[in-house]
């Protein structure tokens, strides 16, 4: 049952891709398109009036461009952005990656016209990405997040209790597993972890093909870890944030080193998130703590599982809106989340374990 519309504007120049956004939008019961613009001048004048739950618009038009418009919104109005564009591919990682630090949380191939079925799919994808972006906090003001690092302490996420507390004491390792939409919050994650935090961290991240090494060259400039692409044979160390290759599954041999293994037809996800995360469950047993970040599909609900039946912490993102979407809601189900953080309490979470 629809409890709740979305409001959504949407900023779009070419009238013919205005013309299809509008009827994709329009033909859920979920959505409610409050407002249309032609550039981002035009667009922060209905943002303001309509006050939408998110906002999707074009990258390049006239007068104002996309990456313009998300700047000034989340400056001055702060609220999800999806980008819809013909220049948001596996070819425009730059421009991907100058949106997401400009604050936009996702992005979307513009569609074009196609049979019913094509037209069917495509609607569904964009409506989720609107569901699950209008239940997401977003936050002009990063000082937030850090003022919440320097109170963890005194938030005492463990301390309350002592039998988490002594696992948390023994925790060798973090395993990380995310989408696309969640690039921005690892971003967050990472950039406020300290040069000396003394723990390795695996991620195993969903991207377009050819995306990763420019992830990688984008993290590192934004963070004070080493990141890097795990190589075969390399064992983890602290300090280093290790991504999952693109095209294989990530695991640990017996000796703790990192080896790569290949999908199988069958196989929906590569990398996938539980392969990665059932593989460290059975080498760190409950020496490891994992984060499930909101995204599309299952993959990481019984890898998270895994971990938790081995004795370690999980963790999934839990937004701001109350609902759970895709691979959180699926490892909910399977009551395989220990706790459940916003994005501004999971850095801070970590820490404590780290301080513990």
């Amino acid at each position: 049952m629809i409890t709740s519309r979305k409001k959504v504007v949407l900023v779009e120049d070419s009238p013919i891709a205005l013309e299809i956004l509008q009827q994709l939008l329009k033909s859920s019961p979920e959505v409610d398109l409050v407002g249309t613009a032609r550039d981002g001048v035009e667009g922060l004048e209905v943002i303001s009036r309509t006050q939408p739950d998110v906002v999707c618009t074009d990258l390049f038009m006239e007068n104002m461009d996309g990456l313009e418009l998300t700047q000034r919104v989340m400056a001055e109005s702060p609220r999800p952005i999806l980008v819809i564009s013909n220049f948001v591919g596996k070819k425009d990682v730059e421009n991907i990656f100058r949106l997401l630090q400009a604050g936009a949380l996702d992005v979307f191939p513009k569609p074009i016209t196609g049979s019913p079925t094509d037209y069917a799919k495509v609607r569904d994808e964009l409506i989720t990405k609107i569901r699950i972006l209008a239940s997401m906090k977003v936050d002009a003001n990063p000082q937030k997040l850090s003022a919440a690092i320097e109170s963890s302490t005194s938030s005492s996420f463990l301390g309350t209790n002592p039998q988490v507390t002594n696992i948390a004491s023994s925790v060798q390792v973090i395993a990380i597993g995310a989408s696309t939409s969640s690039l921005q919050t690892i971003q967050k994650i990472l950039k406020q972890l300290p040069q000396n935090f003394s723990l390795p961290i695996i991620c195993t991240l969903h991207i377009s093909g050819g995306s990763l090494p420019e992830l990688v060259n984008w993290l590192r400039c934004e963070c004070h870890l080493k990141v890097k692409i795990a190589e075969l044979g390399e064992t983890p160390t602290p300090r280093t944030v290790y991504f999952a290759p693109e095209n294989s599954h990530l695991e640990l041999d017996v000796q703790g080193k990192f080896t790569y293994v290949r999908a199988t037809v069958t196989e929906k996800y590569c990398p996938s998130i539980t392969v990665m995360f059932k593989s460290l469950a059975k080498y760190y047993g409950r020496a490891i703590a994992a984060v499930l970040l909101s995204g599309l599909g299952s993959d990481g609900a019984e890898g998270l599982q895994a971990i938790s039946q081995a004795g370690g912490i999980t963790i999934a993102q839990h937004e701001t809106g109350g609902g759970l979407f895709g691979m959180v809601k699926q490892a909910n189900s399977l009551n395989a989340v220990q706790h459940m953080l916003g994005i501004e309490e999971i850095t801070p979470f970590l820490l404590q374990i780290v301080s513990s």
